[in-house]
Order: C-alpha cells, then sequence, then structure tokens
C-alpha cells in the first residue's frame, strides 16, 4: 500500500528525517513509533503531501505519491483541525467533499455515522460548543467519511474516556477488516502491540528498528526465565549458568528469574530440579516499552 524510499527532510538546518525508507503492507496495521521530535509528524506530513521531501520517493498502490492520491487517505492529526465556528454536519459536509465525495454521497455516508455514534442532537451545534470526547468523534469521523483505503492515526485516542476509547478501536477494526490499511503514530506501546503487526522506530530523524512485531521482541529476548520451584530452601547457581536477579519466597513456593548464559537452559533446569519440584518456567520476553526504551536511550 505504502513505499517509502530513502526520505530525507530538513528545516532551516534541522535535520527532521535521514534516508528513511520501510513498507506498509495493503490490509495492515501498521505502528509509526518515536519520542516527540523523531520525526514522525514530519514523515505523516509528506505523506499527506502538506510538505515535500528533499529526497527520496513515496508510493501508494505502486504509484508515485501524487496530489490526486489525498482522497485515498483518511488523516487524524494529533493537533485536531476542526473550525470551531462550523456546524457539525456542515463541517462533515465540507471534508468529505474536500477529499472528492459528491454531497449526495457525503450526506448518504453522513447518515451511517450519525446512526453509529448517535450524534444526530449535535449536528447544528458549533464545534465550540461541544466537549473535548464530542469533538474526537466530530474529528474521527472527518477523518474516515471517504472511505480511504489509507487512514493515518497520530494519537487517535487522546481526550477519549475508556468507553469511547473501546467505541473508536472497534471501529478502527472494523474499518481494517473491511480493507483499510491503517497507520499509527502513539506514544502508547500496549495499544501498538494489541493493534500492530509490524512496527517502524524512529529516533533522531533516523529508521533505528523496522519489522514485524513477533520477530523484534524475539531478537530483544534476553535468556531470562521466570522460574517458580515448591522449596524452602534458597536457591544458589553456578555463575557460569546464570545469574539471578530475583527470588522471592511465597510460602512454599521460590520465584525466581534467572537470566540464562550461552546455551545453559538444560543444565540450568537440572540444578534447580534437585534443589526442589519445577512447578512453572516461562521466559521472559521485553514488553514493546522496554525495547522501545532501550532503543532511544542510546
Amino acid at each position: 500500500m505504502l513505499d517509502i524510499k530513502s526520505v530525507s527532510k530538513s528545516y532551516d538546518g534541522h535535520q527532521a528525517l535521514t534516508d528513511v525508507s520501510f513498507s506498509v503492507k495493503e490490509g495492515s496495521i501498521y505502528g509509526l513509533l518515536g519520542p516527540n521530535g523523531a520525526g514522525k509528524t514530519s514523515l505523516i506530513r509528506i505523506i499527506n503531501q502538506i510538505t515535500r521531501p528533499d529526497t527520496g520517493t513515496i508510493s501508494i498502490g505502486g504509484e508515485i505519491l501524487e496530489p490526486s492520491h489525498i482522497a485515498q487517505i483518511g488523516y487524524l492529526p494529533e493537533e485536531r483541525g476542526l473550525y470551531p465556528k462550523m456546524k457539525v454536519q456542515e463541517q462533515l459536509l465540507y471534508f468529505a467533499q474536500l477529499k472528492g465525495m459528491s454531497k449526495k454521497q457525503a450526506k448518504q455516508e453522513l447518515a451511517f455515522w450519525i446512526k453509529k455514534f448517535e450524534i444526530q442532537d449535535w449536528l447544528n451545534k458549533k464545534i465550540e460548543e461541544l466537549s473535548k470526547g464530542m469533538a474526537q468523534k466530530i474529528q474521527f469521523i472527518s477523518t474516515v467519511i471517504h472511505k480511504p483505503k489509507l487512514l493515518i492515526f497520530d494519537e487517535p485516542f487522546t481526550g477519549f474516556d475508556p468507553v469511547n476509547t473501546k467505541l473508536i478501536k472497534e471501529e478502527i477494526l472494523q474499518l481494517n477488516q473491511e480493507g483499510a490499511t491503517i497507520i499509527f503514530s502513539t506514544h502508547r506501546m500496549d495499544t501498538v502491540e494489541e493493534l500492530c503487526s509490524e512496527i517502524s522506530l524512529i529516533n533522531k530523524s533516523k529508521l533505528v528498528l523496522q519489522g514485524s512485531l513477533k520477530d523484534i521482541k524475539e531478537k530483544y529476548k534476553k535468556n531470562l526465565l521466570a522460574i517458580e520451584l515448591k522449596t524452602n530452601n534458597k536457591v544458589e547457581i553456578d555463575p557460569t549458568i546464570g545469574h539471578i536477579q530475583k527470588q522471592e519466597q511465597h510460602e512454599d513456593q521460590l520465584c525466581l528469574e534467572i537470566q540464562v548464559k550461552n546455551q545453559n537452559r538444560a543444565k540450568l533446569i537440572s540444578n534447580l530440579m534437585k534443589t526442589g519440584e519445577l512447578t512453572s518456567l516461562k521466559e521472559i520476553v521485553p514488553s514493546l516499552d522496554e525495547i522501545f526504551i532501550e532503543m532511544v536511550s542510546h
């Protein structure tokens, strides 16, 4: 769906993006991550043709990005972009027509979202009269009303309470099931782990991590095991086999976290079983939060 090749961008001597390349598969939910100021928003603005890259190319659906492609893209910016003095209905119809829909098509699609989000009573109110959560709903509708093939959500759950966060999340998943390709830019790693299959991490203008979430987690595992033994004895292990990072006694259960050295897992387990009955053994996989912090702290 989206192919980004060697994209660089600078502003007044500040390097916002440096030779960034990655591809987003059609029908996927893709995480675009990075700390504040890393370059994510600069890249999103280029995809939306708000600015142009200094070097590099972007293709959508196999075609070099052109102004005509903007109708295929829906963008929910972190800094929301509604007109406060405009009424809800006229604003949504206006945005839909900006994206190439006829007024008739826009009205038909709006009728669907009016019912879906139960906003009938708000249609003739100005945006400035709405609660923050209701305004966010209107912004969401303005992003998806023209049925874009590519949806870009920048911190989409900001301002929503848990009930409406769940609602919007379900709608995003439904849009994906209906064929939309989705890019998430967010600091909420739990959301990324829940929804995204692949990610790119940008730090200080450069792409520092890219791939499937599963492969990345596998790569950054640290041979750390969570082990439970039925014993009242403390455990000591040969330092050539591993290092005990945590040891806690809970009644007759000893809970351990052990970092195993080299290929010594079988030897470690054999030694532990001499101390007590092994009741649980799990490999500790790092969270995306932990990987993110490690990568951007360099």
